[in-house]
């Protein structure tokens, strides 16, 4: 996850920056760099690898001003070099800038058919060129930086320095967090709050679509339909993790919302827009000889599992065997020549995994593992590591881990399919394309979190809930069940939905609502099939589908959430929020302990 910091005041902001950069080092990043405004000019340092390089760097060659921006880059578009490294310069802009443009390769033709010329592989570099433009028009500096936000799209923060303009610095959030502190006579931006806290007491939260102008005076924001907006100045002295929160209730609630970012950041370390290919590392073994694959987990990263089972079998051809990590030694499982452990987790501790996985690499068999945290012990003993870069979780109930273990695991039956020569160039463009998508679509969901939450208000007095699907929609119906019980503490199971008339059919009767997720793949008609079946017995059925679904099965339910049509091999990640969503507003309405539900800890580390 990239971080983002800036400040517009009255001492030197280079010190100020790399103390605030130090502080959002744990989101992991591959180079630095500032700018700042010196006698109206604009001098940048940047710097591979650690900000003990940018230090020394600034060291040597000192960058003074009060005004500036500075940025850690993980990277997505362009390797990771000094040229590729942020702030980006152009027609008197720097900017920095966190998440995906989606439209950068338009926007970038665009730009060069009327003579700019780029300097570097990213796709940040569009935004100072398209400021650029607009001044060249005649637009004021923030007419133009309004203008050039708003043809824009994906999910991002920026933070825009313009020379000649000692008392400005411009911010946007879309889908990336951002926030603003307050001092005296002075003003502070950051992706991350963590990044504020020494400097400041008083911050503002930017929301969906915001456009902020700062001085040293304070700022005035335009909201996403250019009207003058206030934002609330929380006064606050809490401890750094508290901060954290945002303006967010809670962690769980502010680590959905994060999802759009952190999606965007984990794909981007897979998915080249540019080429539309999966590009993975270097991995122990070979994808043509590998005969198997065991999939082994526990809790939510063993549905993540499921999800991954059905896209390997499906693209790459690929037999996967899916395993509780818990049951895994234990049932004696016979290994076969040429046969990967795939072991996924958010922490990286989980015992029963990292017995699993100890137990497979002691019969000889390579341990390939899907892990958030590169220091953990999983991450130290696989042979090989894709990270998720889902960023500090904090919430017991896993979200925003899930969702970029998902789209990990998308990436790996992309790359593998593409190695055993089962996927062709346009087929592999066209997931490539609607994995890019995926966090302007997962915006779209979050936008409806309101009429979720009308769902929750009927749904947390049911004492029995029911979550069905197919396919890989099966998967997110047991992730579903799982949120709403562990924090809602309502009981809830998930089948796949044709097992309905095998048994749990009898459950079914006014009284129990029925979570369908359904989203228009091959086997939407199946599925439909059951949800009749569900009417007929007088179960109340909540539709999760998008517009043709629900125009063809809404008469039907009790509630709908239409959701935005994706590519069927996305849907299990798109799905993934309104279940999340669903939970999290049930519990809330409960009065349970959310972030820390009962009984349950973050990390598993005992069998």
């Amino acid at each position: 996850m990239c971080g983002i910091v800036g400040v517009i005041g009255r001492r030197p902001a280079a010190p100020l920056l790399l103390d605030a950069l130090r502080r959002l080092e744990y989101r992991g990043y591959d180079s630095a760099g500032m700018a700042t405004l010196v006698e109206g000019r604009i001098e940048r340092r940047r710097a591979q690898g650690k900000l003990d390089r940018l230090a020394e760097r600034l060291a040597s060659e000192p960058l003074p001003g009060t005004t500036g921006i500075g940025h850690t880059r993980w990277a997505t578009h362009g390797v990771p070099n000094e040229t590729n490294a942020h702030p980006h310069l152009s027609e008197g802009v720097a900017v920095v800038h966190n998440g995906i443009i989606e439209n950068f390769q338009e926007l970038r033709a665009e730009l060069v058919a009327r003579g700019h010329h780029f300097a570097t592989q990213t796709d940040t570099e569009v935004v100072p060129h398209l400021i650029g433009a607009g001044l060249a028009r005649g637009l004021d500096p923030k007419e133009a930086a309004v203008a050039a936000v708003r043809r824009l799209k994906g999910a991002f923060a920026l933070a825009m320095l313009f020379e000649g303009c000692d008392d400005l610095l411009i911010v946007a959030r879309k889908g990336s967090p951002l926030a603003i502190g307050y001092g005296e006579g002075e003003m502070f931006v950051g992706s991350d709050a963590l990044a504020l806290a020494p400097l400041t007491e008083r911050i503002q939260y930017l929301e969906e679509g915001d456009v902020a102008f700062l001085s040293r005076r304070g700022a005035m924001i335009l909201d996403a339909e250019g009207n003058e907006a206030e934002r609330p100045i929380r006064q606050t002295a809490l401890s750094g993790a508290l901060i954290g929160k945002g303006n967010h209730r809670h962690f769980m609630e502010k680590e959905i919302f994060e999802q759009p970012a952190v999606l965007g950041d984990t794909l981007r370390s897979f998915a080249d827009p540019a080429t539309h290919r999966i590009t993975l590392p270097e991995l122990p073994f070979d994808f043509q000889a590998v005969s198997r694959v065991a999939a082994v987990a526990c809790g939510t990263a063993s549905y993540a599992c499921l999800v991954g089972k059905y896209w390997l079998e499906s693209l790459a051809g690929l037999p996967v065997d899916w395993d509780i990590a818990s049951e895994f030694r234990y049932r004696a499982s016979p290994l076969v020549p040429g046969q990967v452990g795939l072991f996924v987790s958010q922490s990286g501790e989980t015992a029963d995994t990292l017995a699993a996985m100890r137990h497979l690499r002691g019969e000889g068999c390579p341990a390939l593992a899907v892990v958030n945290v590169p220091e953990s012990t999983l991450a130290r003993e696989a042979d090989a590591t894709l990270r998720t870069l889902a960023g500090p979780e904090i919430g017991v109930a896993s979200t925003k881990a899930f969702t970029t273990q998902l789209a990990t695991l998308a990436c790996l039956a992309v790359g593998a399919a593409r190695a055993r020569g089962r996927l062709d160039p346009e087929r592999e463009a066209a997931l490539t394309k609607a994995l890019d998508e995926l966090p302007a679509r997962i915006l779209q969901v979050l936008e409806k979190d309101q009429e979720i939450r009308a769902i929750a208000a009927e749904l947390m007095a049911a004492r029995d809930v029911l979550y069905v699907g197919r396919g890989t929609s099966y998967a997110i119906a047991l992730e579903g069940a799982l949120k709403l019980k562990e924090i809602s503490y309502i009981h809830a199971e998930a089948y796949a939905a044709g097992e309905l008339k095998h048994g749990p059919i009898a459950l079914i009767d006014e009284h129990v609502p029925v979570i369908v997720v359904a989203p228009r793949d091959h086997l939407f008609e199946k599925t439909a099939s059951n949800l009749q079946e569900v009417v007929a017995r007088g179960g109340k059925v909540v539709l999760l589908s998008d517009a043709a679904g629900v125009a063809e099965l809404g008469d039907y339910a009790w509630k709908t959430v239409t959701l935005p049509e994706v590519d069927p091999f996305v849907a299990p990640i798109l799905y993934a929020v309104p279940v999340q969503l669903l939970a999290y507003h049930t519990a809330v309405l409960k009065g349970t302990d959310v972030d820390q539900p009962r009984n349950l800890a973050k990390s598993v580390t005992v069998e």
